[in-house]
Order: structure tokens, then C-alpha cells, then sequence
């Protein structure tokens, strides 16, 4: 019966032992400020210091610029699917692959013409 469940163990070890020595390692190699001073003790997270002037607004068209990215990326990604199925789904997917196409094209032209792209 054990020998069952020996490959689950030997997993469950392995998780439980690499996170351990993480922890341990970081407790062994820390290297520890021999005085505290007030820079330390700042906060810092994602590389942008507290202290300091306020954050600034970023302004409409960086985030149409992210969004307009972000739909055309997603869009560009269910290409692939279409792509793989391309040759079983013979002239109907080489239809329906220029069909999308054209949208995207459609919907490019339309954000160019509204001057989205357009960075002042």
C-alpha cells in the first residue's frame, strides 16, 4: 500500500523542504545594517521611493494608448487558434480569418482617423 503513495511523499517532501530552506537560507545570509538611519527607514516597494513629491495624474491619452494596446493584443492572440485549425477548416477558416482581419483593419483605421494615436 506505502508503495502507492511513495511518489506523493517524495513530492510533499520537496514542497515542503524547498520552501523551508528558502527561509532558512534567508535568514542565514542576510546581511544585517550595522546602524539604522532614516533612509532605511523609509518605506520602498516597486522601486519608487515614499518620501518625496506626490505622485503626478497621467493624462487621458496614456490611457487610451494602454487600453487600445491591450484590445489589439488580446485580439491579435485568438489569431492563433484560427491558425492552428487554419487547414482543417479549409476556404470557410481562410474566410473567416480574412473576416477578422478586415474588423481589425476597420477598427485600426477608426482609431487612427480619431487621432488616438497621436501623442501630445
Amino acid at each position: 500500500m506505502l508503495h502507492n503513495w511513495l511518489p506523493f511523499l517524495i513530492y510533499g517532501g520537496f514542497a515542503l523542504a524547498i520552501p523551508a530552506s528558502m527561509i532558512v537560507a534567508s535568514f542565514v545570509f542576510a546581511q544585517r545594517p550595522a546602524k539604522r538611519t532614516r533612509a532605511r527607514a523609509i518605506p520602498f516597494e516597486s522601486g519608487v521611493s515614499r518620501g518625496g513629491l506626490p505622485p503626478q495624474r497621467f493624462t487621458i491619452s496614456f490611457y487610451l494608448t494602454a487600453m487600445l494596446f491591450i484590445v489589439f493584443d488580446i485580439e491579435i492572440v485568438f489569431l492563433y487558434p484560427l491558425a492552428v485549425v487554419l487547414h482543417q477548416l479549409a476556404w470557410f477558416g481562410f474566410l473567416e480569418l480574412l473576416f477578422f482581419v478586415a474588423i481589425l483593419v476597420v477598427a485600426y483605421v477608426y482609431v487612427w482617423r480619431k487621432g488616438a494615436f497621436e501623442w501630445q
